[in-house]
């Protein structure tokens, strides 16, 4: 199955578009790319940066003739681009996306989608804490994950496409139910964030002199709250409220667990205290083991090569929980 495109639509330009153009650009495996953007000084700034061969305020002109087109703006924003662009879809295009949540994606988008145009979700679980088209860089998905949850009715043929397409850009590629990504990302990402957000807020309400101290001596792990709360204040906004249901039920869990932990420190239970970091430290060897840990942060590590893509059968996908 050909990973290979004739025309790439990308509707936003961020850090996920601009490395995606940057990517499919080094593997060949677009002939044009079109790019759209609301904001006039985003699309000359990726014109300047020279990563595509169209540029365009209009979505839906952006997508004419693209027998690919991949949101790359806040999931917020999804319903009216997929209202807007509906008409301009090819039939037997690929619609896609970036964002960090899949449901919503499903519920907002999917009903614009026209008949004959294959609509499989998609989510590169890669990052870093900058944004905007500068930000980007081909490397971004070498070695990460990307989940996809088609729709029913898309072809086996069509799911196979696109999972050749980002495995080409370096990207391991599972499939999986919409609301089964939405939950394992709530715990993985959507709470972390939401954790640091909140750590990094409480240390910029602290007097100035107390603040001060705490920037002066942070240590690592404040140091890499602080990473994770610079992420993108807009995109974090739309995953937590289309994400709602299932953020909220971890977040539960999580304060669960919390109160265990603080009564454990309160009445000086060492035993518990070290059982439960015992078992933590053990989740943490599994990500080593699994290949999802590195000495620095994305933005700071040495930029892998993603491999030469070759013409290789695609394993069948299917739609099943298959985290």
């Amino acid at each position: 199955m050909s990973a290979h495109f004739k025309k790439l639509a990308l509707i936003g330009i961020g850090l996920i578009g601009s490395s995606i153009a940057l990517a499919a650009r080094r593997q060949g495996l677009v002939e044009v790319i079109s790019i759209a953007t609301r904001r006039q000084e985003t699309l000359d700034e990726a014109r300047e940066l020279n990563l595509g061969d169209i540029y365009t305020l209009d979505a839906a002109e952006a997508v004419r003739g693209a027998d690919l087109v991949i949101l790359c703006a806040p999931v917020g924003a999804y319903a009216a681009l997929a209202e807007a662009i509906a008409p301009a879809l090819e039939p037997g295009a690929i619609v896609s996306d970036v964002g960090s949540v899949k449901e919503h994606v499903v519920k907002v988008v999917g009903p614009h989608v026209p008949a004959g145009v294959h609509f499989i979700p998609g989510h590169p679980i890669a990052g870093t804490e900058h944004s905007g088209p500068s930000a980007g860089f081909a490397e971004l998905f070498a070695g990460r994950w990307c989940v996809l949850t088609p729709t029913a009715g898309v072809p086996q043929a069509a799911t196979d496409r696109l999972v050749g397409f980002w495995q080409a850009m370096g990207s391991m590629v599972e499939c999986m139910d919409a609301a089964h990504h939405d939950m394992v990302l709530a715990i993985t990402s959507h709470i972390p964030h939401l954790i640091a957000y909140n750590i990094v807020g409480t240390v910029a309400d602290l007097e100035a002199d107390t603040k001060s101290e705490v920037i002066k001596f942070s240590a690592s792990g404040f140091r890499d709250f602080t990473r994770i709360a610079a992420s993108d204040p807009v995109m974090w906004r739309d995953v937590f409220l289309t994400n709602r249901d299932a953020v909220l039920e971890m977040l539960g869990r999580f304060n669960e667990d919390l109160s265990r932990l603080q009564r454990a420190v309160r009445t000086g239970d060492g035993p518990a205290l070290e059982a439960l970091f015992t078992r933590t430290r053990a989740i943490r060897r599994s990500i080593i083991n699994a290949g999802q840990e590195t000495a620095a942060a994305d933005f700071g590590r040495p930029h892998e090569q993603p491999p030469t893509p070759e013409p290789t059968p695609v394993r069948d996908h299917g739609g099943g929980d298959d985290a």
